[in-house]
């Protein structure tokens, strides 16, 4: 597996699989699957109520802990230097490891800041070996990167041949942080199959449009971490290593970047309202969890 250094020197694998969405009564033999077939970063979080499920595959597995790389994510309603403490210890157990390799605040609300001390302090602990964001965008990115100590090591964004990033990583660079795709097959957009430039390198290079746009994605030095729940398809998710775009194929994808759609932007103040109240919809207890 192709690996991405971190700012704080350790090494990441550059593709891994994500488990968004991976019902709790799936994911353990969804992530079993991903290990089984040679996936070692596993993407978490605490607000996809499955980090159990995650935790048990790891336990059954039989890869050694030191060759995975756990990500998990800190929740809104986990905010603040105390809260984002015990849920820290709560995302431990329940991934029955005693360390996360990556840990990220999931959105750039509440008491970010506090978070972020928390997750320091964790660092220094040992109880993480490196930690980021996720959804924050160039502005929030930048005032939260000049307020650490720690500066983060990835930005977790929505990044596809669609959404493109560019001028998010032009702001990160600086820092030495990495973007890390979220929704990097475009979450079912169907112009992903039908777009031509896309087919057009999938047929020179014997691949699928999928592979195409997560291969454009690596050339980028972009973490990737797509999710599937049948196994052909996280096989066919993993075999990207055997090809390269080149420079001009690279350059005929950057024109497919779109405008990013408002009602799903971090400064929209319905989604912000929405994401608040997350909890309520989607614990699989139908309430309000502090300690996810």
């Amino acid at each position: 597996m192709q690996t991405i250094k971190l700012n704080n020197g350790i090494e990441m694998p550059i593709l891994g699989f994500g488990v968004f969405q991976v019902s709790p009564d799936e994911c353990e033999r969804c992530v079993l699957d991903a290990i089984s077939v040679g996936y070692r970063l596993i993407d978490t979080a605490q607000a996809y109520y499955n980090e159990e499920g995650v935790g048990n595959a790891i336990a059954k597995c039989g890869v050694p802990r030191n060759e995975l790389f756990l990500t998990t994510k800190v929740w809104i309603t986990n905010a603040g230097e105390e809260k984002a403490t015990a849920s820290i210890d709560e995302s431990l157990r329940k991934l029955r490891t005693d360390y996360i390799d990556l840990l990220l605040i999931h959105q750039p609300f509440s008491d970010y800041t506090g978070t972020w001390r928390a997750m320091e302090k964790t660092v220094r602990e040992g109880k993480v070996r490196a930690i980021g964001l996720s959804n924050f965008y160039p502005d929030r990115f930048v005032d939260m990167a000049e307020y650490a100590e720690i500066k983060p090591a990835v930005n977790q964004l929505k990044t596809n041949v669609f959404s493109q990033q560019w001028d998010a990583g032009a702001e990160m660079k600086p820092y030495g942080t990495h973007i890390m795709a979220w929704g990097p097959l475009a979450q079912g957009d169907p112009d992903l199959q039908t777009n031509p430039i896309l087919n057009d390198l999938a047929e020179k290079y014997g691949k699928t449009t999928q592979q195409i746009a997560l291969r454009y994605l690596l050339d980028r030095d972009i973490i990737a971490i797509p999710k599937s729940t049948h196994i052909d398809r996280m096989k066919q998710n993993l075999d990207v290593f055997d090809f390269t775009l080149t420079q001009a194929e690279m350059e005929s994808i950057c024109p497919l970047d779109k405008p990013a759609d408002f009602r799903w932007s971090h400064r929209n103040p319905e989604l912000v309202k929405y994401l608040w109240n997350y909890d309520k919809q989607f614990n699989p207890n139908n309430k309000v969890s502090n300690r996810l």
